[in-house]
């Protein structure tokens, strides 16, 4: 792979990340019956930081939760064909019937991992909405799907790959396109 270009840095990410926790707040009318639901493994250390945001904004602690949606993938017989797939736990340690979960996740793509949370999700409760909150939407999508909340949106060509970068796991904050 090559390195096209990068996208977005640290400074970058912060604000995106800022804009989306007051669309959440501005949609929802406050923080009332929130909760945010990362989606491993990236979607985590962004769900957290949503959750402090909207903490420094609201002066109160969302409810988080991390989603393992292995197991809800359509394509889990060809991971399992090259091998085991690993499970991870799944942790939503509040009450979702009748709140309002939103997913978080670095990268939309085709929408495949969004239905599979929302099937994770639906297993573990009836929330009144989910909603979507991403730090990337790349196009192509395969399912019909959007996000709720978009960091930025990044048109790509098939052959490119947006990678993100999150200090909490990378040790670094950017997004970067590459070229296959």
């Amino acid at each position: 792979m090559k390195k096209k270009t990068n996208l977005l840095d640290q400074p970058a990410i912060n604000r995106a990340l800022t804009r989306i926790a007051h669309e959440i707040l501005e949609k929802n009318k406050g923080s009332d019956d929130i909760v945010l639901v990362g989606i491993k493994t990236r979607g985590i250390p962004l769900a957290e930081r949503l959750k402090e945001k909207i903490k420094t904004i609201e002066n109160v602690s969302v409810p988080i939760g991390e989603l393992d949606i292995t197991l809800y993938r359509d394509d889990l017989e060809k991971a399992v064909a090259q091998d085991e797939p690993e499970i991870k736990d799944t942790n939503v340690p509040v009450d979702i019937n009748n709140k309002k979960v939103v997913l978080v996740d670095d990268v939309l793509f085709t929408g495949r991992t969004v239905r599979a949370a929302m099937d994770a999700v639906m297993d573990i409760g009836r929330p009144a909405a989910i909603q979507l909150a991403v730090l990337v939407d790349r196009g192509h999508r395969e399912l019909p799907i959007r996000a709720d909340f978009v960091g930025k949106n990044i048109p790509t060509s098939d052959r490119e790959i947006v990678m993100v970068q999150l200090a909490e796991i990378d040790q670094d904050d950017q997004v970067d396109l590459y070229e296959k």
